[in-house]
């Protein structure tokens, strides 16, 4: 079974996403494993980490999300485990991956140096299950050319083994490839795939934000799945509102007060793709008949108007397994920008850059 080692520089670069396009793309049978996890789900009484139930999910594994991690808190697993038997229990998870699996996806953490006091950093999980190492690059291009010059020094002085490195998000890749690909090359580091920027990764589903926010969906539930682009804060008047063009916007998302019915009406008359209904007040029987009529989803919440603005500017668009138009497009971005053989072989000799 080969290993691979998913990591980036820096946090939300994208790895799950591209671990979800790889996998649809090389049609293998894989395994997935993400032993620090960072992204905490409570279900059915037991800890998951959100990527590892998304990745379960799309691809129908059979191992439990919760024994995909080795834990959560630094301090549980320095008090847990020493560098002996995390490596120990590391390979002990990897040996009961189901044994016809050809690929396993070992995820890191939100970046290469979290988990390092605990022994499972990028770095060390490669050198520990024998993996190989990808990681996921982004930012603009200076930062991109030092974070790719710091992870060559690290990995010289490691002496662990670099599958190359992935550039996601770019906005201008024939820039980039004119520019900065040459000075990347300098490096020695192999440059696996250019990934352009796309907005629609960055959108919430209706349903991730209904998760965040512990709403409770009152009408509307069909169109869970509908996605926000712009965001309006209903706390001006009605005409006010109105006269705004974000409101006429299509994928808006209206955060106002249960009782401020002049401006529900306003969000489902021109459209809106739902609303956020703040002080835990319902509006009156006939607009939630209207919401639902419409299927626009009425999310409510006890946190006030302010206070719900300021936790969705807060989050993470991440990736669920939802979204079913983000998981094909993460498809695609991966068949058209990455050089897929190029990762499995891992084999110089055999590389080809992205077209």
């Amino acid at each position: 079974m080969d290993k691979l080692i998913i990591a980036s520089m820096r946090p939300n670069a994208g790895k799950t996403g591209l671990i979800v396009g790889l996998g649809r793309v090389l049609g293998r049978k894989i395994g997935y494993m993400k032993p620090l996890g960072d992204r905490l789900l409570y279900r059915k009484k037991q800890l998951w980490d959100q990527d590892a139930s998304l990745v379960t999910t799309v691809f129908g594994l059979a191992e439990n999300p919760m024994d995909m991690s080795l834990g959560f808190d630094h301090a549980k697993l320095r008090f847990m485990y020493n560098e002996e038997s995390t490596k120990a229990r590391l390979l002990e998870a990897v040996a009961h991956i189901e044994p016809d699996r050809e690929l396993l996806f070992i995820e890191s953490g939100r970046d290469i140096s979290t988990g390092i006091s605990v022994y499972l950093d990028p770095i060390s999980l490669a050198e520990q299950v024998g993996g190989r190492l990808v990681v996921v690059v982004g930012g603009d291009e200076n930062d991109i050319l030092d974070d790719i010059t710091f992870l060559k020094k690290r990995i010289d002085s490691s002496g662990s083994e670099l599958g190359g490195v992935i550039i996601n998000k770019l906005a201008d890749p024939e820039n980039f490839k004119d520019i900065s690909l040459p000075l990347v090359e300098e490096t020695g580091v192999t440059v696996l795939g250019l990934i352009p920027f796309t907005p629609e990764l960055n959108h919430y589903s209706i349903g991730y934000l209904a998760d965040h926010l512990f709403a409770k969906v009152v009408a509307g539930a069909s169109g869970l799945n509908n996605t926000v682009h712009t965001i309006l804060v209903g706390a001006m008047s009605a005409q006010a509102a109105l006269r705004s063009p974000a409101i006429k916007m299509e994928h808006s998302l209206m955060i106002t007060g249960g009782d401020r019915t002049d401006m529900i009406l306003a969000a489902l008359e021109n459209n809106a793709v739902g609303l956020i209904l703040t002080n835990n007040i319902l509006p009156p029987s006939n607009i939630i008949a209207k919401a639902s009529e419409r299927q626009i989803p009425l999310l409510l919440v006890n946190a006030d108007t302010y206070q719900a603005a300021k936790q969705i500017d807060d989050l993470q668009p991440l990736l669920t397994r939802g979204d079913t138009a983000k998981i094909e497009r993460w498809e695609q971005l991966v068949r058209e920008h990455v050089s897929v053989d190029r990762i499995v072989l891992l084999d110089p000799r055999e590389y080809r850059p992205p077209d």
